[in-house]
């Protein structure tokens, strides 16, 4: 089986929603490859439930090429679905199914030239590796990265295969997620003054967060390649109280930074941290000295940005046609490896504008494409 199509549908099959396990995935992946006569390394998390894959075809000890790509989707949950999420449906020139776009397509394109790179007389090695918890911040990527780190050579460059519709993209934002707990003092309401309403003093911390967020649309923090030019903060989930005629003890607040790449979203987090812990938390602990603010990261990854002019950036060029360099808005693996020392370029076949939606595709046309892609990489790696 070497057809990017047939192995997308295999792909396809496996629910490797962040919250499942990928194992089964994982598994397919390493008996194809092992059908090819390649091993493969798995690393796994703490639980045992999920693993990245690693497998090099080539010589060993030479500086090669990394095709990463996550294995876990979003959720079809509350989604209106017009096909099965989990079976690959095809319909005017398009494969529907969650992951064909972000990014099984990618995969099952790397997959099929696995019998080209076996039979080549390869001058460079190619590394599959294949992550878990993408989705979710980045996760599992983090143990591959340590495993090329620790090598003595490092690769030349490292192709992360998100959909940008095979047009090389050099740079996205980093981002920082944090929760805000925020602890009060409870009462009945009819005598509020005499507790610390929670809610509201997290409202006056989100309050500071839109402050902070629109001194980040200054000019002087502009870069106009990205789409917003300017690095964003929003609070995206909130909870607290327990009935109404209780003055809430408790409320917690999830907010995010996306940092444009030469920005530290760190310094939004704790300029909030300051905000809190000198004109909130007084406020608070003058009524009740039990009070307290704390934070807690979620997740965070850095951003991306690799020179137009870089020799990895050629590279991708060369490979799929275009030196069209962009950026995106959404976040990629490619900030870890280029922090790690890997040039970096994210480059796939379908488009993120498909990718977390209801009847998710990628066309015929961009699979195609992308195994013309991989081809040439094939190619290079064998000159």
């Amino acid at each position: 089986m070497s057809n990017s199509r047939e192995l997308l549908a295999h792909l396809v099959r496996f629910d490797t929603t962040s919250r499942e396990s990928n194992l089964a995935l994982i598994d397919f992946v390493r008996t194809y490859l092992q059908g090819h006569g390649v091993a493969s390394e798995l690393l796994f998390n703490e639980q045992k439930s999920k693993a990245n894959l690693l497998a090099t075809i080539g010589p060993a000890g030479l500086p090669g090429i990394v095709l990463s790509g996550h294995t876990d989707g979003v959720p079809v949950d509350g989604q209106h679905w017009t096909v099965a999420p989990f079976d690959l449906t095809e319909q005017d020139g398009k494969l529907y199914g969650r992951g064909t776009a972000d990014m099984k397509g990618f995969i099952a394109c790397v997959l099929a030239q696995v019998p080209a790179l076996v039979q080549a007389p390869l001058r460079m090695p190619v590394h599959i590796a294949l992550s878990y918890d993408e989705e979710v911040g980045c996760l599992g990527v983090r143990a591959l990265i340590e495993r090329f780190h620790a090598q003595p050579v490092k690769p030349l460059l490292c192709v992360i295969g998100e959909p940008t519709e095979l047009k090389p993209v050099l740079g996205h934002k980093g981002k920082l997620a944090l929760r805000c707990e925020v602890h009060g003092a409870a009462c009945h309401s009819a005598y509020a003054p005499s507790g610390v309403n929670a809610i509201e003093y997290a409202a006056q911390l989100i309050g500071e967060l839109v402050r902070l967020g629109e001194t980040l649309k200054a000019p002087q923090h502009l870069d106009p390649r990205f789409d917003p030019p300017f690095s964003t903060v929003q609070t995206g989930l909130i909870n607290g109280g327990k009935a109404l005629n209780i003055v809430p003890q408790n409320c917690t607040f999830e907010f995010e930074v996306r940092a444009l790449p030469a920005q530290d979203p760190w310094h939004v987090a704790d300029a909030l941290r300051g905000y809190a812990e000198h004109r909130v938390l007084p406020a608070m602990q003058a009524v009740s000295e039990q009070c307290a603010i704390s934070f807690s990261e979620l997740s965070s990854y850095p951003g991306l940005a690799t020179s137009a002019e870089s020799q990895a950036a050629a590279w991708v060029a060369e490979f799929c046609g275009s030196a069209a360099y962009g950026t995106v808005a959404f976040g990629t693996e490619g900030g870890l490896f280029d922090q790690a020392g890997i040039p970096t370029v994210v480059c796939g076949p379908g488009s993120m504008a498909q990718g977390h939606k209801p009847d998710e595709f990628i066309s015929l046309e961009q699979l195609a494409a992308c195994d013309r892609m991989l081809a040439r990489v094939v190619a290079f790696v064998s000159r």
